[in-house]
């Protein structure tokens, strides 16, 4: 729904968005640090920036998918990125999924609708002016209860888009993770309900060398802050990044707390069975997974994919179901790959 509900349930937050005397000038230098985690690319150290690398799993797990029935037309993708902040990656994604050099076998650009429960309009009006493809929903709404169609009329989309009957995938960029079980498995539902897929793209894990990745974050934002400072005219930058070191330390603390919550595409894949929807219609999910690293040594770009099948695709895993009532992590309507080839 586009909309409306924001209570204490509504989703879990981060440090930056719930401490009551987080400033939102300070809040805005969160979110553009992690802007810029997502889109920079080091020389020597990365191949690609986790934006580049996103764009590619994108691209071959979702866009160029092709369907082992010939016979199934194909119908255009449409991103809707949930909890989209302040912009974030995706942007960036939109870009390079878009470009000419990596334009995927769609016969059109691919969509994007940056929507959130706390809308951030200023940002998001300057992201759309640089591309066609970047629509934002101006309302609160709520992944737990969204109506894709109401999203995409809010966003513009008009009757020439949705004739195309495009199949809508739910992004969900460093945002799954603020979920607790009961809102996750209700955004499920509600995906499995009205949507065809989603993603959730993640840059830390429950592992000692994500630890490490988010503490390089920290001095990272060190060396970078007189850059930055100077770029965007802010001295006050440098005061809260040396004499006051807000900026470094929730950064920092908060991708410690995001590495604790993160889940596995197992714990993913168990809140889809738990969700409430019927075994046949999560029998007609396939969840695929892996990790690319993106950062030399131990920093890597951890990614969920889950798509609906289309009809055809679907009457094997629903038959298979039959008379069970559950759906095991180990069946074919759930497979887990543990790599991926993707070229930034």
């Amino acid at each position: 729904m586009v909309s409306e509900r924001v209570g204490a349930n509504a989703r879990a937050e981060t440090v930056s968005d719930c401490a009551p005397v987080f400033h939102p000038w300070l809040r805005g230098r969160v979110q553009a640090a992690l802007t810029r985690a997502w889109t920079t690319r080091v020389p020597v150290l990365q191949y690609a920036s986790p934006a580049e690398v996103a764009a590619g799993v994108l691209r071959q797990e979702v866009l160029e998918a092709v369907s082992e029935d010939a016979a199934i037309p194909s119908r255009p993708w449409i991103i809707i990125d949930f909890c989209a902040g302040g912009g974030g990656p995706t942007p960036s994604i939109e870009r390079i999924l878009n470009s000419s050099s990596n334009k995927s076998k769609t016969t059109s650009p691919t969509q994007f609708v940056l929507t959130d429960l706390h809308p951030h309009i200023d940002d998001w009006a300057a992201a759309a002016a640089q591309s066609p493809n970047v629509r934002y929903a101006a309302e609160p709404v709520d992944a737990s209860a969204a109506e894709p169609a109401a999203i995409l009329a809010a966003a513009g989309l008009g009757p020439e888009t949705t004739a195309a009957h495009p199949r809508v995938l739910r992004l969900f960029n460093l945002a799954f993770h603020h979920f607790d079980d009961p809102l996750a498995r209700a955004i499920l539902r509600n995906t499995v309900e009205t949507s065809d897929g989603f993603g959730i793209l993640e840059l830390q894990d429950r592992s000692v060398s994500a630890f490490f990745t988010t503490l390089a974050f920290g001095l990272g934002i060190l060396l970078t802050a007189p850059y930055y400072a100077w770029r965007w005219r802010s001295p006050m930058t440098l005061v809260f990044t040396y004499l006051l070191p807000i900026l470094p330390f929730v950064l920092v603390f908060d991708g410690w707390m995001s590495m604790l919550r993160t889940r596995t595409p197992d714990e993913v894949a168990a809140l889809l069975h738990s969700c409430g929807a019927t075994p046949a219609d999560v029998a007609r999910w396939e969840l695929h997974s892996g990790e690319i690293r993106h950062l030399w040594p131990c920093g890597y770009l951890k990614w969920i994919v889950c798509v609906k099948r289309q009809e055809c695709e679907a009457v094997k895993a629903v038959e298979a179901v039959g008379a069970v009532g559950a759906v095991k992590t180990t069946d074919q309507s759930v497979r887990h790959r543990a790599t991926i080839d993707v070229k930034g």
